[in-house]
């Protein structure tokens, strides 16, 4: 049974999933006129049908090379001869291979298509060279493949746990830079399309390449196989939520109306919509039929239920690709005034009172995020209560407004003007790097966590074990040294505003996102490294940290003076060309962020400065009691070995 099983996995089930998904994707580009010949710039029938096939293959090889390293990273537990984890490597080394090198070829066919020119003409090869990394249609996808590159390299080098528990995480990142030319990254709300887009293939990729690569080692699993497929099962439940609810926001982002359903385009939305129903029937088949009670007579169910998973995987991928290369009914961008154009969207009203409270804008990548956070660590916290353990209501309720803070300025009026005013924008920097942080670290989610996830006994890496890893490598004890977390914060706060990384943040979303992640992790390193009580490296005596804290505090000082005295616009291909009726001198406004800088860094400064003290008065008052009972022991026999001391000392000195 198994042998038959392993056979059919390795060879029936690959060849089935790879012609399906090619499939569908040919029928539904015809479908929907997705491959049809353009009036101008046409490339040829190659490049328009190959294109979108290409994409296809790629999208099924980065999958299986996520779920390759997802199993036998974090997932497979060890074996005496660790056969499966060498297996999956070599399962995540070919199919990363075949990821880079069909990448590459569709580059090539991704610039003849750009540039309107057939397959086969002169100087195609060197031209596409040269405008790869002009062009950001052509510059994420080379990206990826280059990183593809370096996976597939230290894959044939067969890794082990922690090696291929690294090389997951660095194909979730690869396959990050495909969401900003997806079929949604050209639509009015870019941003919107890029951050559903990037959930929801980062999403995808990860259930259907886990739920493949789990079929393809299931009958090696032996006795771990229900801890493996109970483990896999949870992940791809948080998988299904986010394809869903990321779904429903690119379709809403991209149709525009009801009426758009009966074009080609919403059918084909219909048609991945139901599949993707379909598959939640077949996952919940699977964790009730199989899943809660895995024994040999299930263990047949539960390959033919995951082979009819995958192969309708390879049909919603198929339609996936099929729609990224069919035009949308609506929400196409369109001429743009100044300001749009910039910023990707529309200049808001005045900043009034009122608007100031009224002014949102949903950020669909961070204010998500954002809510998890905060469910997960109630979660957590409900896990204690309920087995009679205590947690500190202060705890919880620092975190869930450290992360309310975070809402409130992601999304809230100071996003919104924040794109367009300098003093807006210093607000938004200054809460999400120092004062939503101080409270973020207060509540001591690393300890909490380390409380309430289970550990695993089998040597595999799970969700605490991470967290041990990382709050104890040497790279974090580094890091949260107060005086390099310091020299962190006070130069890359700098380096951001006089360097172009400025204006990217301005102008682009790759920009701005790399800028709310920076501030957020480098603002809670700082916290951490001075206000921190969760555990990690050794911390530094109280009152060490208050100087630090105190020098630090005195450059950022000078940094917003700097800002308040300066006579040269920051950003002045953006600020000075947005022409805002009620931003009359941006410069103006530039040194009113720099008095916000100044007055507003205080507040959170203070803060720590406080915890640090009590820290301080807590440990002396500690201390004391300790001496007081050790010398109810021992008779005060401290003081008195003290007092002969000098008894003996004034004697000698007579």
């Amino acid at each position: 049974m198994a042998g038959s099983q392993r056979s059919t996995w390795r060879i029936g089930v690959p060849a089935l999933a790879l012609g399906v998904l090619l499939a569908v994707t040919a029928i539904a580009l015809a479908y929907a006129g997705g491959a049809a010949p353009l009036e101008l710039g046409d490339p040829g029938a190659v490049v328009r049908w190959g294109l979108p096939l290409l994409h296809a293959v790629q999208d099924g090889a980065l999958a299986v090379t996520f779920g390759a390293f997802l199993l036998g990273g974090l997932l497979v537990p060890e074996s005496a001869t660790s056969q499966r984890r060498r297996f999956l490597a070599r399962v995540g080394a070919w199919s990363a291979t075949v990821w880079f090198l069909v990448a590459v070829v569709g580059i090539v066919f991704a610039y003849a298509d750009v540039a309107g020119v057939p397959l086969g003409t002169s100087g195609l090869l060197a031209s596409a060279w040269t405008t790869t990394w002009q062009l950001e249609v052509l510059r994420a996808p080379a990206i990826s493949a280059l990183i593809a590159l370096g996976v597939a390299v230290c894959a044939w080098l067969r890794p082990g746990r922690n090696g291929q528990a690294w090389l997951f995480f660095i194909t979730g990142f690869a396959i990050l830079p495909l969401a900003l030319v997806g079929h949604s990254a050209t639509s009015n709300d870019h941003e919107t399309g890029v951050n559903s887009l990037a959930g929801h293939i980062v999403s995808a990729a990860l259930w259907a390449g886990g739920l493949f690569a789990l079929g393809l080692v299931w009958s090696r699993l032996g006795k771990s196989a229900s801890d493996v497929v109970a483990r896999f099962s949870k992940i791809a439940t948080w998988c299904y939520v986010i394809v869903g609810i990321s779904g429903v926001v690119l379709a809403v982002n991209r149709l525009g109306s009801w009426s758009s359903l009966g074009t080609a385009y919403g059918v084909e939305l219909i048609l991945k919509a139901a599949l993707l129903a379909g598959l939640g029937v077949l996952g919940y088949l699977q964790r009730q039929r199989v899943v809660a009670r895995l024994d040999e007579p299930t263990a047949g169910l539960f390959a033919r239920l995951a082979a009819i998973e995958v192969l309708a995987m390879a049909a919603a991928f198929g339609l996936g690709n099929a729609l990224a290369r069919s035009a949308p009914p609506s929400g196409t961008v369109e001429n743009a005034d100044t300001v749009t154009s910039i910023t990707g969207y529309p200049a808001p009203p005045a900043p009034t009172a009122a608007n100031w409270f009224t002014q949102w804008r949903f950020d669909w990548l961070f204010t998500p995020l954002a809510i998890i956070a905060i469910g997960v660590y109630l979660v957590w916290m409900w896990r204690l209560h309920r087995r009679g353990d205590h947690w500190s209501v202060l705890r919880t309720i620092s975190w869930v407004i450290g992360w309310l803070l975070f809402i409130f300025f992601v999304s809230g009026p100071p996003a919104v003007y924040g794109r367009v005013m300098f003093s807006a924008h210093m607000l938004q920097h200054m809460a999400i790097s120092m004062l939503a942080p101080v409270f973020m670290v207060q509540g001591a989610v690393v300890t909490l966590a380390l409380r309430a996830l289970p550990k695993r006994p089998d040597r595999t890496l799970g969700p605490r074990e991470l967290i041990l890893a990382i709050v104890h490598s040497r790279y974090v004890g580094f890091f949260a040294n107060p005086i390099v977390a310091a020299l962190l914060f006070i130069s890359t706060l700098i380096a951001f505003y006089y360097t172009p990384w400025f204006e990217l943040s301005l102008r682009t979303h790759t920009g701005h996102v790399l800028m709310v992640v920076h501030f957020v992790l480098v603002g809670y390193l700082f916290a951490w490294a001075f206000t921190g009580i969760d555990p990690g490296p050794r911390r530094w005596s109280p009152p060490a940290r208050l100087l630090v804290l105190l020098v630090a505090v005195a450059f950022h000082a000078f940094f917003g003076v700097a800002l308040m005295t300066g006579t040269t616009l920051l950003a002045p291909d953006v600020f000075s060309v947005l022409h805002l009726s009620w931003v009359t001198d941006p410069l103006d406004d530039q040194q009113r962020g720099g008095t916000i800088a100044w007055g507003v860094g205080e507040l959170p400064t203070l803060m720590m400065a406080l915890l640090i003290a009590m820290e301080w008065a807590r440990k002396d008052g500690a201390d004391a009691r300790r001496a007081e009972r050790q010398a109810e022991r021992d008779g005060d026999a401290e003081l008195n070995a003290y007092n002969d001391m000098l008894a003996a000392r004034s004697k000698g000195d007579r």
